[in-house]
């Protein structure tokens, strides 16, 4: 059977943070020179495209999802013709270069924001969100920045307030207006012009906002936007889309995925990693892990857009901490539970996403010190916490298991100094596990992290049954143990992993007995599951049967 399917299906992502990817210069900032040199290792990895956080100039208020010019580069980054130099030479080795979008919002130093204060009549005034001051004075009504504090900024120029969900130095942008939306649209056609294999669109969800009710995310004109910027700029065209969508359903991502949607390949929701924050202080004072909960929710969007729509599979991203620390063990089974986490993800239904040093299983940062940390988003959760009483360490200990950080520390190259990430001071400090964790050393053994990866990347490319079988779950309610199933005509795959320290002992369900030949393994190759299993810490296997 010949496979119609659209090509990123069958594609594996990687993204790449550049601030921390490879410094070629010695700045101590990572740049795209540095991500060229390393495109060979990601063409080994197997990947089809490469997410790249934002490479546009920016102050780095927010390292650089504060945009001040979306048609050029951050000279720290590079110029447009490295840019065009990666286009190119990633596309010689078969990978597309997938570009951040961040239009919900732009810098205050941005020339529109800029000549908008300035003058109420400039034909920039209305790309923004503008409000006089509330009756009795101050903000024009209570909403608050997910940064932390107020969402409205009262600027003296302008003489109102502006609006921003994020930091003061990220005004957003106002969609209501066709122009505005116009200067998008001719600007992601600019892009795709020279050669972009698409998008990943930064809280995409917001942009339909309707801030005098009280909306923030999925307001009512998010879907007509999304189809209007199809129809002026995918349309015709053979990209991938991805948007962030923190507040996405089931069934608001078959609006957004769904065949006739006409909108997005995929989105990026994030049920599976609010599930593991505390109900009122959030992401600050994680959960323990609960398997049970996280299976019941990848299972829920495994079936809920099981014939139409697509999921995207995922563990980790830049502002996510670290996977095998969060859900792994990143001490003795380190290598064990990166492997198991990658054999659980990238069999399921979905296009997956590797997160740069995720192939060799980097771990959490553990800093000491608030000092340590570079993040905006915890800089200022913690000066609002520790001023309402929140004790310094605890705080502390929030930030270094889910702080933003953990994933931006630079990529673990080498056992040499700064990790062979640069030549110079690293903007953040390097992780000192480098000398064990980094990619010489986990490429050089046949059956590390790395190589593990690379076989889930081509078994996807390989097996029709990766990308499109049917996907059944099992064990639900299982404390230790994930297991599911996929089929397609004659094929099968079961899948079966122990999410803990200790072994794991269970009667194995009927529909999952099954001979035939093993596909992924973080221990040594099984070739039949059947009857009472036992499963070692942290082993995860999936074999494959035909017939």
């Amino acid at each position: 059977m010949t496979d119609t399917a659209p090509w990123w299906q069958a594609a594996t992502g990687y993204q790449i943070y550049p601030r921390s990817f490879c410094d070629s210069d010695g700045d101590g900032i990572g740049d795209i020179p540095g991500i060229i040199s390393k495109l060979d290792h990601l063409a080994d990895l197997g990947v089809g495209f490469v997410w790249l956080s934002p490479v546009y100039r920016s102050p780095m208020v927010d390292n650089g999802y504060d945009i001040s010019d979306y048609r050029d580069i951050a000279p720290e980054f590079g110029t447009l013709h490295d840019m065009d130099r990666l286009i190119a030479e990633a596309r010689a080795r078969g990978i597309g270069i997938v570009m951040d979008l961040v239009v919900n919002h732009s810098s205050d130093e941005h020339h529109w924001f800029q000549s908008a204060r300035r003058d109420r009549q400039s034909p920039y005034r209305d790309f923004y969100v503008w409000r006089d001051p509330a009756a009795g004075g101050g903000p024009p009504n209570e909403l608050q920045s997910n940064f932390g504090g107020p969402a409205w900024s009262f600027d003296e120029v302008a003489g109102q307030y502006y609006l921003h969900l994020f930091d003061r130095k990220q005004p957003d942008l106002n969609w209501q207006n066709p122009a505005l939306r116009r200067e998008i649209y001719e600007m992601m056609n600019w892009w795709l012009d020279r050669g972009v294999a698409g998008f990943r669109m930064d809280v995409i969800d917001l942009i339909g906002k309707q801030p005098d009710r009280g909306i923030t995310a999925d307001g009512p004109d998010l879907h007509p936007f999304l189809r209007e910027m199809h129809a002026q700029t995918l349309a015709g065209r053979d990209v991938v889309t991805v948007g962030e969508a923190w507040s996405a359903t089931p069934a608001g991502a078959r609006l957004y995925s769904g065949r006739e949607a006409r909108e997005l390949s995929m989105v990026f929701q994030f049920e599976h990693v609010t599930q593991g924050w505390h109900e009122v202080h959030g992401k600050w004072r994680p959960k323990p892990f609960d398997l049970v909960a996280l299976k019941a929710v990848l299972d829920k969007w495994q079936i809920a857009l099981a014939e139409d729509g697509w999921n995207s599979l995922f563990w980790g991203n830049h502002d996510l901490p670290r996977a095998v620390s969060r859900y792994g063990d990143d001490g003795r089974f380190r290598v064990r539970s990166a492997k198991l986490l990658a054999t659980a993800l990238h069999l399921m239904k979905g296009t997956p996403y590797i997160y740069q040093g995720e192939e060799i299983g980097m771990t959490n940062a553990a800093f000491s010190d608030i000092s340590q940390f570079r993040d905006v988003e915890t800089l200022n959760f913690h000066a609002i916490q520790t001023a309402a009483g929140v004790a310094a360490a605890e705080f502390m200990a929030g930030a270094n298991a889910n702080g933003r950080d953990n994933a931006r520390t630079p990529m673990q190259w080498t056992d040499g100094p700064q990790a062979g990430f640069t030549d110079g001071r690293p903007w953040i400090e390097v992780n000192p596990n480098h000398a064990e964790i980094n990619v010489a050393r986990d490429r050089a053994d046949p059956d590390g992290v790395f190589a593990h990866y690379r076989a889930l990347a081509a078994l996807r490319r390989e097996l029709a049954v990766v990308r499109h079988g049917t996907y059944r779950p099992h064990l639900q309610d299982h404390p230790q143990v994930m297991a599911y199933e996929r089929w397609l005509d004659d094929e099968r795959i079961v899948m079966v992993a122990n999410f803990s320290g200790r072994p794991a002992e269970f009667d194995l369900p009927a529909a999952l007995q099954v001979a035939g030949r093993c596909v992924s393994a973080s221990l040594a190759p099984r070739t039949s599951l059947s009857g009472r299993v036992t499963l070692e810490p942290w082993e995860a296997v999936a074999i494959h049967a035909t017939g």
